[in-house]
């Protein structure tokens, strides 16, 4: 039976527009193996990551376990744990990182005010401060959610180790398993699919230098599907590759179509027509899935950018 990658790739479904939601990761060290829910079926306290997903709703927030690269035979439980936050709102991008030995000092933190964009409680609660190392490489390799993440995903995140690539770390959900690999590079925020040792390398050196690679591009999470596809064909046509310029202002409409306001820092903005349509021929959305679907996909069917004057009309 094909995996739900190769029919994806082989029908090329488009990526663009397919990005995990969150303004804010919350990213918590945790080895050994994961379930198809982690939070809750891991090696983690089940009623801590339960107290975790219920803290985390309706805040902007995204919780998601992260592990070194390597063999998950459980190594017993860490002395110190690495953990990050960050915020991912173009203007206001920020990565701090912090250690602890109690996993339950998470539950201090005010997640309402960093899925906001304000770090304060992460210092308090963990005494963390501004990541000053290398941007982040997280790369999906939760096999219990779908096989396409481990066959895929821990042999990228294994080539990137062991290239000696700084920053990469296995996460247990990105969401759209069918584009395995899929990684998130922070601070930015932006995910990618289909993603391969190259194009992650590329996209970690670009987002040292505050730059977007948008070869194999899903979208930047601090927006919503339509509002991630508008912002990658804004930059296309305007050859604007710039982290932190382009940020979307405003959505009218609903599905399936969308009007997007993206505005750039120097004041110029664009209208982009966004259709929601449907992935044909229906393919397997999931390696397990036992009907076939035919997924969502964001196509950008208009572009044009709009003189100050044209904006109240």
């Amino acid at each position: 039976m094909s995996r739900c990658a190769t029919v994806s790739r082989s029908l090329e479904e488009p990526v663009p527009g397919t990005a995990a939601t969150a303004r804010t990761w919350l990213l918590l060290e945790q080895s050994g193996p994961w379930g198809a829910k982690a939070l809750t079926s891991s090696h983690l306290d089940p009623a801590l990551g339960r107290a975790l997903e219920a803290a985390a709703e309706g805040t902007g927030v995204r919780v998601a376990l992260i592990r070194r690269p390597g063999r998950h035979a459980d190594p017993g439980t860490p002395q110190l744990r690495q953990v990050y936050a960050a915020h991912t709102v173009p203007g206001r991008v920020w990565l701090h990182g912090a250690t602890t030995r109690d996993p339950r000092r998470l539950l201090d933190l005010d997640l309402a005010a960093l899925g906001a964009g304000d770090p304060r409680s992460f210092g308090t609660a963990l005494g963390g401060r501004p990541h000053r190392g290398d941007p982040l490489a997280l790369v999906c390799t939760n096999g219990k959610r779908d096989r396409c993440c481990a066959l895929l995903g821990r042999p990228l995140a294994a080539e990137l180790d062991a290239s000696g690539v700084r920053g990469v770390w296995e996460v247990t959900h990105l969401g759209g398993h069918r584009f395995s690999p899929t990684v998130l590079v922070l601070p930015y925020g932006y995910a990618y699919g289909r993603a391969e040792a190259h194009t992650v390398k590329e996209a970690l050196h670009g987002a040292q230098e505050g730059r977007v690679v948008v070869e194999g591009c899903r979208g930047c999470s601090a927006w919503e599907r339509p509002g991630q596809a508008a912002e990658l064909a804004v930059r296309s046509a305007a050859r604007e590759y710039r982290a932190g310029v382009l940020s979307v202002v405003r959505t009218d409409g609903a599905a399936p179509r969308w009007e997007i306001t993206v505005a750039h820092a120097d004041g110029r903005r664009w209208r982009v027509t966004v259709a929601q349509g449907a992935s044909l021929p229906p393919r397997p959305e999931s390696c397990d899935a036992s009907v076939l679907g035919t997924p969502a996909r964001m196509d950008v069917v208009a572009l044009r950018e709009v003189r100050p004057t044209a904006l109240a009309s």
